[in-house]
């Protein structure tokens, strides 16, 4: 199963790329298809290493939960994703 995960943004690594971390994983991700501003500290939802939309925090604790709530493999499946989808 691939979900979008969220992921909050440490850092901007130029125009179109984000370092962002889940869970302690740091990734570097796409921002290409963002069109508003970004900045560290948003959040955004991912999916293999590429940013879908910018969300809120209390969105991104809410989808965290429901992933969580899915059961443990699925969110441990989607973190080993995550790990290995860098840009």
């Amino acid at each position: 199963m691939c979900l979008g995960i969220p992921a909050k943004i440490v850092s901007i690594e130029g125009e179109d790329r984000a370092k962002v971390s889940i869970s302690g994983v740091l990734r570097n991700v796409s921002t290409d298809l963002i069109t508003e501003p970004i900045a560290p500290g948003d959040w955004l939802l991912i999916h293999v290493g590429f940013a879908l939309s910018k969300i809120d925090e209390e969105e991104a604790a809410t989808t965290l939960q429901q992933i969580q709530q899915l059961g443990a493999n699925t969110f441990e499946d989607e973190l080993d994703s995550f790990k290995t989808s860098d840009i």
